[in-house]
C-alpha cells in the first residue's frame, strides 16, 4: 500500500469516527474509524521510512572529453559520409 492508501485510510477512519452518527449493532464505528487512522499513521511513517532507505545519492557526471575530428580528404563520390562505407 503505498502512500496514498495510508491517507485514504486515515481520511476514511476520520470519517467514521467524526462526522457520522451511525449505530450499528455490534460494531462500534468510533472504535472502527480510530483503528483505521492508526493503521493509516503506521503505513505513513513506515512508507517514510523506506522512502528515505531507498533514496540514491547519485554521483557527479565524469567529465566528457570529446576526440579531435578526424581530418580527412574531401572525396565527392559520395562515400566520404560515412553512410556509403
Amino acid at each position: 500500500m503505498g502512500l496514498g492508501g495510508c491517507i485514504i485510510l486515515i481520511a476514511i477512519g476520520a470519517i467514521l469516527t467524526f462526522a457520522t452518527d451511525w449505530h450499528m449493532q455490534g460494531v462500534n464505528l468510533t472504535v472502527v474509524g480510530l483503528i483505521l487512522m492508526a493503521v493509516g499513521l503506521i503505513g505513513v511513517a513506515t512508507f517514510s521510512g523506506i522512502a528515505r532507505r531507498r533514496r540514491v545519492v547519485v554521483p557527479p557526471a565524469t567529465p566528457v572529453v570529446e576526440e579531435e575530428p578526424h581530418h580527412h580528404t574531401h572525396r565527392v563520390d559520395g562515400y566520404s559520409d560515412g553512410y556509403g562505407v
